[in-house]
């Protein structure tokens, strides 16, 4: 009964200031943080401080256990604002597109460079490949990715699919159509390098070998430079984005391989942070290169101006994530 007592003066003692921080919380909580006043948002450090003293000297005296468990209770809600992360949804994007996203493409900059010059030597090898034997086109591009562009296909057929919509197919389609496609082996390069990094070697390489054999064929019917502009407004973005997920993939699958002195589990956590980050954005620019793709390759006829959209697109992206900047 005598610890009852003590309970209940302990409470009347103090629980005015209880009620108000939980006021506090609760308004901060609600979603109205931004209209508590400066004198509110002082208050509540100061009150979180008493909760938790009350909370140390409850414990210690042996008071009741609903009376600590609502202290404790109170006392890790005002922790959570005091200390915790507090950015709005905003914020958060804003800080990701300024610093998080391009220092993520930068610290993998290596792996990128490695994937880069895996996807230049396969799209060498594809054309060489193609170039002296035209058989090879069959084998590298099946006839459901070629749609009709193959060795046996007319100039004027091959040179018209680099203007027309052959099928009469709206925009739209060929901007989900390759934003799916593109998306898929993007995720996968990522997705797969933890197996020591050898799936995503290969699917550089066979996106290398596709793009090479491609080329080859429209340079046999003298349409490369025509068909560098085709590719060359979408291309940029999503051939970049291709390398970076492959970067990605491979920062994680050389953490898997040789993880110091980290088990290979924590190796791959660790790599994955900015592997995963660098991942999120190559989503942005794969929704970048969907939009060029089905709607400013269809529309835009000019190979000039094809050329120069893609390589404003290139030349932004560089800068963006390599350009010097300051740390915030």
């Amino acid at each position: 009964m005598n610890g009852d007592l003590k309970s209940h003066r302990f409470r009347a003692e103090r629980e005015a200031d209880w009620k108000t921080l939980e006021r506090l919380l609760a308004k901060a909580e609600g979603g109205h943080a931004r209209r508590l006043t400066a004198a509110e948002l002082m208050q509540i450090p100061l009150l979180y401080r008493s909760v938790v003293s009350a909370l140390s000297v409850a414990r210690a005296t042996s008071l009741d256990a609903s009376l600590v468990d609502y202290l404790e209770a109170l006392a890790t809600r005002a922790y959570f604002f005091v200390y915790g992360a507090r950015a709005h949804l905003g914020d958060r994007l804003a800080r990701f597109f300024r610093h998080d996203w391009p220092a993520a493409v930068r610290a993998i900059w290596r792996e990128t460079l490695i994937a880069t010059a895996i996807l230049v030597f396969a799209t060498a090898a594809g054309f060489a490949l193609v170039w002296n034997n035209p058989d090879w086109y069959g084998s590298i591009l099946p006839d459901a990715m070629a749609q009709g562009r193959d060795p046996t296909a007319t100039t004027a057929f091959l040179r018209d699919a680099l203007y027309h919509d052959a099928k009469g197919q709206p925009l739209s389609f060929f901007a989900t159509f390759l934003f799916t496609h593109n998306a898929g082996v993007s995720i996968l390069a990522f997705a797969l390098g933890f197996a020591f990094c050898a799936p995503t070697v290969l699917l550089v390489a066979d996106n290398g070998l596709t793009l090479g054999a491609l080329m080859a064929l429209y340079a046999s019917r003298g349409l490369l430079v025509p068909l560098g502009g085709w590719l060359s407004i979408h291309g940029t973005t999503e051939l970049f984005a291709t390398v970076i997920a492959a970067g990605a993939g491979f920062r994680i699958g050389w953490a898997v391989m040789f993880p110091g002195p980290l088990t290979r589990l924590e190796a791959a956590r660790v790599a994955g942070r900015t592997a995963g980050a660098a991942m999120a954005g190559v989503v942005v620019m794969l929704i970048a290169a969907g939009v060029l793709e089905g709607v400013g390759r269809q529309t835009i006829r000019l190979d000039w101006a094809r050329y120069a959209i893609g390589g404003t697109m290139l030349t932004l992206w560089l800068a963006y994530f390599y350009l010097p900047r300051r740390e915030t």
